[in-house]
């Protein structure tokens, strides 16, 4: 799964993906047969039309006025509510005796989140679907569309769900087979999900893959200590490296490490040279990691083909409050973040980075409609992340995801999902 997204012990992490892949990992595969849509949260309504005064309180002139959260226009609410496909009988009696190979030639088109559901249909099903041949075939087989992963682990179960842009509803994927102490989100690519924590006092990393249910505890880093991670994986090679920057919290100046999984090993880079970020979020682009800086100003690159960083001076927007580096695709990187100096002047603006130029354009704007929909205070925190042109935006408490289509020049409301996030990367 190509993803975007956000993590939380108690909130979720989202992703944009395109399809889980198989990772060929060695460890026992468990399967939990129950996926099914998680329910959705609704919406505060701050209407002012729902504070209006109570003097007139006659039955026969009272006038009822219906209302909508904030920033869901009708066309929206139209068409996140519209049913996708309507149910179709289907003979038992043609689909149980299809052949083998038709069969997975079926089986193969189906979006990888449902392969969950259909696993407890049938002993032959429950086979085929686990088999290693058919998984590989499966990730041959072109993505249905983009998806949304999101991760919350709370102190009972850590959850997962995915919603599918294009079938537009939600699809539960059991992640019960993690250890405990795999509970901080990095990122997902190519259809693997990498998660850290500390075990004790042992900093330890994962990568796994939702659909076979397998994960691999990655080898201890030359300098084991809470890192900037981020995974990128490798599809034509069928690989993937997790790239390792300086310390969590700053207070060290640590070799890049870079892990590659052919190798299953670390291997030791220059130092980032750099003494002061501008946050932990990171976006990875055509080979390049790029991260925020303010000494040296800019942005520091770092090419994972050599090894080495490079300072970008490229100057960040006037009156930047807040910003996040978003990779987009054809070598395009996004910076996302509002402006203004008040809460009644402050605006949600994305700017594309002019290589040649090196300089941020602007792009785009976010309708203040939305904007006061997403961030109902001047001060509330919000998340944002994105991949292949989509951007999502989310912000703390609330229960629904804004998308961006940067082609399209297109807003929509992503609904139904626990969205309190914080220490997200990509």
């Amino acid at each position: 799964m190509d993803c975007i997204g956000t993590s939380s012990e108690s909130g979720s992490r989202m992703y944009t993906s395109e399809s889980t892949k198989n990772a060929g990992f060695h460890e026992d595969d468990r399967c939990v047969d129950q996926v099914s849509p998680p329910r959705g949260g609704g919406s505060r309504n701050t209407s002012p039309l729902g504070r209006v005064g109570s003097r007139n309180t006659s039955p026969s002139r009272q006038k009822v006025v219906k209302t909508k959260p904030r920033g869901l226009d009708e066309e929206t609410l139209a068409t996140f509510g519209k049913a996708i496909h309507a149910d179709v009988h289907m003979e038992d009696n043609i689909w149980a005796m299809l052949p083998e190979d038709l069969l997975q030639e079926i089986l193969a088109r189906v979006p990888p989140f449902m392969i969950f559901r259909l696993r407890p249909v049938c002993k032959r099903w429950n086979s085929l679907l686990q088999d290693n041949s058919f998984l590989k075939f499966h990730s041959q087989v072109p993505s249905h569309g983009p998806c949304l992963l999101t991760f919350w682990k709370n102190p009972q179960t850590p959850q997962c769900s995915v919603f599918s842009l294009p079938l537009k509803s939600w699809y539960r994927i059991p992640f019960t087979f993690l250890p405990q102490w795999a509970f901080w989100l990095v990122g997902s690519s190519g259809g693997l999900v990498c998660f850290s924590g500390l075990d004790g006092i042992t900093f330890k990393t994962l990568v796994c893959n939702p659909l076979t249910q397998t994960w691999r505890t990655l080898p201890s880093m030359h300098y084991n200590q809470q890192r900037q991670l981020i995974m990128v994986v490798d599809r034509m090679d069928r690989s993937f490296k997790v790239i390792a920057t300086s310390d969590l919290y700053g207070d060290r100046s640590l070799p890049t490490e870079v892990y590659d999984s052919k190798l299953n090993s670390w291997s030791l880079h220059q130092i980032m040279p750099a003494v002061n970020l501008c946050s932990s979020k990171m976006a990875y682009c055509d080979s390049r990691l790029y991260l925020e800086t303010l000494s040296p100003l800019g942005l520091m690159m770092y090419c994972l083909d050599t090894g080495y960083w490079e300072h970008i001076p490229a100057k960040f927007p006037r009156s930047l409050l807040d910003g996040y580096l978003v990779a987009g695709t054809q070598k395009r990187l996004f910076l996302v973040g509002r402006i203004g100096l008040y809460s009644t002047l402050q605006s949600m603006r994305i700017w594309e980075l002019d290589h040649a130029k090196i300089t941020w354009v602007e792009i785009s704007r976010m309708p203040p409609k939305y904007f006061r929909a997403l961030l109902r205070l001047s001060a509330e925190r919000f998340e944002c992340f994105g991949q292949d042109n989509l951007i999502c935006f989310t912000s703390w408490n609330q229960g629904k995801g804004l998308l961006y289509d940067v082609d399209k020049k297109v807003w929509s409301w992503i609904g139904g999902c626990a969205l309190q996030s914080y220490n997200s990367q990509m």
